[in-house]
C-alpha cells in the first residue's frame, strides 16, 4: 500500500454545482477507495491555488493512477496532480541505496 496526496482544482461550473447544492464529498470518494482496495486518509479544502486535498492509501501507481485519469475524465476539475508519498523509512533507503552512488554530472558540470 502506497500513500498519494491528489491536488484537485475545480471547475466554475462544478463550484457553481456546489453552491447550488451543497454537499460532503467525502461521502462519494471513500466508498470509491474502498472498492479499489484503498481508504481515504483525509480530505480538504484550499483557499487559493487548490480547491481540494485528498490524501488516501492505495494498492499501488496503477491505481492511482487510473483514479486520477478517472477523476480528471469526469471534467469537474481543471487540474487533477497527484504525490506519491514516501515515508521517512522508504526516502532513508532511497538515499542508501545504489543509485545515490550513480556516476551522476550535473549540467553544466565538468565530465
Amino acid at each position: 500500500m502506497s500513500t498519494y496526496l491528489y491536488h484537485l482544482v475545480q471547475t466554475p461550473a462544478t463550484l457553481a454545482k456546489l453552491i447550488a447544492a451543497p454537499e460532503d464529498r467525502r461521502q462519494t470518494i471513500e466508498p470509491i477507495y474502498k472498492a479499489v482496495g484503498g481508504s481515504v486518509l483525509g480530505f480538504w479544502y484550499g483557499v487559493g491555488g487548490t480547491d481540494v486535498y485528498v490524501l488516501g492509501d492505495l494498492p499501488d501507481d496503477v491505481v492511482a493512477t487510473a483514479l486520477a485519469t478517472r477523476v480528471t475524465s469526469s471534467g469537474a476539475f481543471s487540474s487533477v496532480t497527484t504525490t506519491k508519498l514516501l515515508t521517512v523509512a522508504d526516502m532513508l533507503t532511497a538515499l542508501g541505496g545504489s543509485a545515490a552512488t550513480a556516476a551522476y554530472r550535473a549540467p553544466g558540470e565538468p565530465a
